[in-house]
């Protein structure tokens, strides 16, 4: 199939990578390339140059440090910006001659404007659902040519209201990649690791880990530096080590060193890459019963409790330490990116089959 993926815009697609929407993206378009189909993705002009990328918006004044765009960085220019880039993309995008679109921009404009051309269309609903694309979604639900499909049972009732049916294909890790240890480091920590940012619950890990006794070593960017130096940096103290963004080999060995990974979603988490990544480490899982995290984690690979409570927390970060690494590693077969590849493959080719034969008819 000739295969245009449509990305979000707010980062480059390329290690390391700002979060879990980045790498499923460049995973996907790599193993959709490896099975032979010509994809074309369309991004941030800074991502990956081994990727069939066709750059949309510009990543000039791109700041790795921070991750912002430095003259765009106020929220209408961003906003305007990113609504050009898809604009003009969707009003051209049938001259591609694509088979089917793969749409994973979490952005508006893709969906409202999939009325108005000829190319079938499949768009993942990475998140829960937010203002901009439910109203989209809402306006356009009644169109035959838009197809979608989420990452887990959670976040297909989370979407119920606006889509009374929608298929799940859970999220996936390239299970290759990564090694486990049946034995973490002499040094005794946990790790908590992704984006810096309210969602992801920090605040949290770092108060359960005061209150289990252990060090905390986080890897990550800084997505929201309000809550960085309000909520995050008054924690901080000797037992809490700040690692940055990390390439996967290095994310890697820290997350098998460690006794336990502490995940603290304050939303309604739709997968959890970092909940996959963890098991295939072999590195037992203490977290909060949030989202989809229920479905993906068993009594084999961790423990979780109730939101907010962080002396739960403690106790649970202390008792998953006892998990059969091995059993937990085990775990994290069940999410191995080939067979989402190959679950998206058949979606996709049934989208743009169905298109086929409607445009006969």
């Amino acid at each position: 199939m000739k295969i245009g993926i449509i990305a979000h815009l707010k980062h480059p697609i390329k290690t390391p990578f700002a979060g879990g929407l980045e790498v499923f993206t460049h995973q996907i378009t790599t193993l959709l390339v490896e099975q032979g189909h010509e994809v074309l993705l369309f991004a941030s002009s800074k991502s990956d140059e081994t990727l069939p990328v066709h750059a949309i918006l510009s990543d000039d004044d791109y700041d790795e440090d921070s991750g912002f765009r430095i003259k765009r960085k106020d929220l209408p220019s961003e906003y305007i910006a990113e609504h050009h880039a898809y604009f003009k993309l969707m009003n051209s995008i049938d001259d591609f001659g694509f088979d089917v679109i793969f749409n994973n921009s979490l952005h508006y404009i893709p969906i409202t404007m999939a009325n108005t051309i000829k190319t079938p269309m499949l768009t993942v609903l990475h998140t829960p659902p937010f203002y901009e694309l439910g109203l989209a979604i809402q306006a356009e639900r009644k169109h035959p040519v838009i197809n979608y499909v989420t990452v887990s049972e959670q976040s297909a009732i989370n979407w119920k209201h606006l889509i009374e049916s929608c298929p799940v294909i859970p999220n996936g890790i390239m299970i290759d990649d990564w090694t486990s240890s049946l034995h973490p480091n002499e040094e005794c920590y946990a790790v908590w690791f992704g984006r810096i940012h309210p969602d992801k619950g920090l605040h949290f890990a770092i108060e359960a880990c005061k209150k289990a006794g252990i060090k905390l070593k986080v890897a990550g960017g800084i997505a929201d530096r309000d809550y960085h130096r309000h909520k995050i940096l008054p924690l901080v103290d000797e037992n809490v080590e700040f690692l940055g963004l990390l390439n996967q080999k290095e994310l890697n060995k820290l997350i098998c060193g460690a006794r336990v990974c502490v995940i603290t979603p304050c939303w309604q988490e739709p997968f959890g890459l970092v909940v996959a990544e963890a098991m295939a480490c072999g590195t037992p899982i203490a977290g909060f019963k949030m989202g989809a995290l229920p479905e993906l984690i068993d009594e084999f690979s961790g423990i979780l409790v109730d939101f907010k409570d962080s002396t739960a927390l403690a106790e649970a970060i202390n008792k998953s330490q006892l998990l059969d690494r091995k059993k937990v590693a085990a775990a994290a077969q069940q999410y191995d990116i080939k067979k989402m590849t190959a679950r998206y493959e058949q979606l996709l080719e049934q989208v743009a089959n169905k298109q086929m034969a409607m445009t006969a008819s």
